[in-house]
């Protein structure tokens, strides 16, 4: 069964996790709790399709987010970063490739800090 993504909506949260050490207990947390289930993408970083709205934990230090991460998809990524820039968004972290696609993370003008992602 292929995903059909919705482009302009939030798809994805990404949840920070303190250090690559604690993300077993993380998993363990919510596959206890909420019956959600993980696939492992290294060390530092698992994800689910079981939370409704798909969502990740990330242990990675290097750019794990400060708190949850909303994550918007877009069809055209380099449209979406032009249209952030345009209305007053700052690049925070500019594109960047990782497994599944390319994605670049912005603050809106009141600060808060979200991601865009595509898989094109």
């Amino acid at each position: 069964m292929s995903e059909r993504r919705q482009p302009n909506q939030i798809d994805y949260v990404e949840l920070p996790i303190a250090k690559t050490g604690d993300l077993p207990r993380a998993k363990a947390f919510y596959e206890n709790v909420f019956g959600w289930s993980y696939a492992d993408w290294g060390d530092d970083y698992a994800d689910t399709k079981d939370s409704g709205v798909g969502s990740g934990l990330n242990a990675d230090a290097s750019h794990r987010p400060p708190g949850p991460l909303v994550v918007v998809y877009a069809t055209n990524l380099e449209d979406a970063r032009s249209k952030v820039v345009d209305h007053g968004g700052q690049i925070t972290r500019d594109l960047f490739a990782f497994p599944g696609g390319r994605r670049f993370h912005f603050q809106d003008p009141s600060g808060n800090e979200l991601a865009v992602w595509s898989d094109q």
